[in-house]
């Protein structure tokens, strides 16, 4: 009766770690799909179809990069929140990912319960950049002229609750600077305002800033790293400018439906940090400011939460709200 009973136990254990198995063996055998949850132009489009081009070799299969934007990439974390945990519907999320839950009064899904970390895949700074209409040629000029034109001043963001976004509040709470946000579906959409004059600076992604600060349609000023960055070599950061301890990291990462199955997991995570060890990626990254990282899901999972504590105290002693 024993041995009867534990076979009879152990029969779904077994069929479902050879299912297991059998899926980590077949996967993947159709296109992964990559969701960038805004709109063209950015760093989360750069990096995204960046990476779709060089995972599909070691994954054997098309990563297909399609954007959904809307809501500061609420909508298309959503979607990948609810889509079937099977290890093709992935999404590339910036620091927003952990902003939103804190900053926006109902976010649709549980970041910590519906979504899987798969890896932490770069860090970059952001670039301040100024309307060449705000008669200003540097850092330390802006500041005195925000401190001198109280409500006159418009920022750029790429949505509400994005990294953008909180980094103009945590330049207004240090400076004293009394700007109103401006949320747009991608930074990238804010540039033709910018350069009229209709909003007057944006905390933007390196890629997102460079194809207006390239031929000085924009000015970028400083950037938020600790150290200058590669591609604004002779920029300072804003900490080097006087705004001590000013940093501001746009990490991306991959992120997947939680209840992904661990072998799917583990051969997602393994092709991806693989493919941000290739000269290649490492070439295109640089070209915007970006550096590769790579993590496990478990290092990753960590990161998130030290992330999502960070924002959230820097937004309840802000007292930010999401306009």
């Amino acid at each position: 009766m024993r041995i009867a009973w534990s076979a009879l136990l152990a029969g779904p254990a077994l069929a479902a770690l050879l299912s297991a198995s059998a899926l980590a063996q077949s996967f993947p055998s159709k296109p992964v799909r990559l969701v960038l949850p805004y709109n063209p132009g950015g760093i989360i489009d750069y990096v995204g179809r960046t990476l779709a081009q060089h995972l599909s070799e070691p994954l054997g299969q098309p990563v297909v990069a399609e954007n959904k934007p809307g809501g500061g990439g609420i909508a298309g974390t959503d979607a990948v929140a609810r889509s079937t945990p099977d290890g093709y519907t992935l999404v590339l999320m910036d620091p927003a990912i952990v902003i939103n839950p804190t900053l926006q009064p109902s976010v649709p899904y549980d970041v910590f319960k519906q979504l899987q970390t798969v890896s932490i895949v770069s860090s970059s700074p952001e670039v301040l950049v100024v309307s060449l209409h705000v008669p200003v040629k540097n850092f330390t000029e802006f500041v005195s002229y925000g401190k001198a034109n109280p409500g006159k001043l418009n920022f750029a963001s790429a949505g509400i609750g994005t990294t953008p976004h909180l980094a103009g509040e945590m330049f207004k709470q240090r400076t004293g600077i009394d700007a109103t946000h401006i949320p747009y579906r991608g930074i990238g959409a804010s540039y033709t305002d910018m350069m009229s004059g209709k909003v007057q600076f944006a905390f933007s992604s390196i890629a997102g800033a460079l194809p207006f600060t390239s031929d000085n349609r924009v000015r970028p000023i400083a950037t938020t790293g600790l150290r200058r960055s590669s591609v604004y070599p002779d920029i300072p950061t804003v900490d080097e400018a006087g705004l001590k301890g000013f940093e501001v990291d746009l990490w991306l990462g991959i992120f997947a439906p939680a209840g992904i199955p661990a072998p799917v997991l583990a051969r997602l995570n393994a092709d991806i940090n693989k493919t941000l060890q290739k000269e290649e990626v490492k070439t295109a990254f640089a070209k915007v400011g970006v550096e590769p990282r790579g993590s496990t899901p478990e290092e990753g999972a960590k990161f998130l939460k030290v992330e999502f504590d960070k924002w959230k105290t820097v937004i309840a002693e802000g007292n930010i709200k999401e306009n």
